[in-house]
């Protein structure tokens, strides 16, 4: 039985202001037994030395973590691999781990990074830690059982130094840190944007020239939520009844794309199509309406712009307030896709469209096809799990 919990993740960093290269860097690793491994590491100094140090102790962990080593032999070994400083004469790295299992527990171990802060229900949770030594190292060790809406934020020490030298005297502390998600918490926002939320107020307070690397990495518990989405109707018509039988007996909410698709959503449902005056953006088609139907849009122009969307999200998510809150075709269909769903089902209809056949129009059969690919690549970078059906 799959398991309807989902272990969402977002991760950001800013570099060291003058730097090319981040310190930091972090490690995701999914198994397909519904295991989640996370990696976030922090490389002594600042550059292309701490980049090495923060890339070789991220994959290491992850990698050993992964085939079910102890953590005492992944800090053995990190202590045997990294290349020594010959300026301060140690090899150096923190390190914080985070590995859900079967989105039902996690275990977290920690070195030297500020720990991490648990939102349970939306307050800070005060999680038990114990704490040893490995190989020198002093380790903190938590395995706790996972409640729906949990949200871990983990983060460098980039984070509780912001602001010093320009808008604090002694930093954004961790509690101050907690303080100001805690006011802006909500249960709909994604961990991506949570990430977000902290990094742009991380950047501001460094005035816009972080003093140090600085990376956010937030994991939230959420439920398995399926989306649904067809655009184009099948090659041939006789596969209209297979194609719209499938994808209206999945579960969760159902988006349809086009206008040709969306005449044989409505045929199929004995309703009609009813559309929707409302430009809520000029370069989007408005939306329209069919009963039974969560989300009826225009095609290639609406997806498009989704896609853009999805490019931006996976990147520093600057564009969130314009899909998070619009009424467009596109925005709405990016809160579903993006903020909403863990599951995303394409139905692809492989018809060439007669109006696309027009040569002052830029859009081509293998312009759609090559949308959904890449929103598909997208989706699964945000770790969501994607099929698509061609008919």
């Amino acid at each position: 039985m799959k398991n309807r919990l989902f272990a969402d993740v977002g991760t950001l960093s800013l570099n060291k202001r003058g730097e090319q290269l981040c310190g930091d860097m972090v490690e995701i690793i999914r198994k397909e037994n519904a295991e989640l491994i996370v990696v976030l590491a922090d490389g002594l100094g600042s550059g292309v030395k701490a980049n090495i140090l923060s890339t070789l102790t991220s994959k290491i962990i992850s990698t050993m973590i992964a085939a079910g080593l102890s953590v005492d032999e992944c800090v053995s070994t990190i202590a045997a691999t990294l290349p020594v400083c010959q300026k301060r004469g140690v090899a150096y790295s923190t390190f914080t781990i985070m590995r859900f299992i079967e989105n039902r527990e996690v275990e977290m171990i920690q070195f030297d990074n500020p720990m991490v802060i648990l939102l349970r229900n939306g307050k800070h949770y005060d999680y038990p830690v114990t704490s040893r030594v490995v190989e020198g190292k002093t380790i903190h060790e938590t395995r706790l059982t996972l409640e729906l809406n949990d949200v871990f934020i983990a983060m460098s020490d980039g984070a509780i130094y912001a602001g010093v030298g320009e808008v604090l005297n002694y930093g954004w502390q961790r509690e101050n840190i907690i303080t100001f998600i805690e006011e802006r918490y909500n249960w709909t926002l994604t961990a991506k944007t949570i990430t977000s939320l902290i990094s742009d107020e991380c950047n501001r307070l460094y005035a816009g020239r972080p003093g140090d690397d600085t990376t956010i990495t937030t994991v939230q518990i959420r439920k398995r939520k399926t989306c649904n989405l067809m655009i184009g109707p099948p090659a041939d018509k006789k596969d209209d009844a297979a194609m719209l039988s499938k994808f209206f007996s999945e579960e969760g909410k159902h988006i349809v794309c086009g206008g040709t698709s969306s005449a044989i959503a409505a045929r199929y449902l004995g309703k009609e199509v009813i559309p929707e005056m409302d430009y809520f953006d000029p370069h989007i088609p408005p939306t329209a309406k069919i009963e039974g139907v969560d989300l009826v849009t225009e095609g290639v122009i609406t997806i498009s712009r989704v896609l853009e969307y999805a490019r931006n999200y996976l990147d520093n998510n600057s564009l969130f307030e314009e899909w998070g809150y619009h009424q467009d075709g596109a925005s709405q269909i990016a809160r579903l896709l993006f903020q909403e769903a863990t599951d995303v089902n394409f139905y692809a209809g492989r018809a060439i469209n007669s109006a696309h056949q027009n040569p002052d129009l830029p859009i081509t059969f293998s312009i759609k096809m090559r949308l959904i690919e890449e929103l598909t690549e997208c989706l699964k970078k945000m770790g969501k799990t994607v099929t698509i059906e061609y008919y």
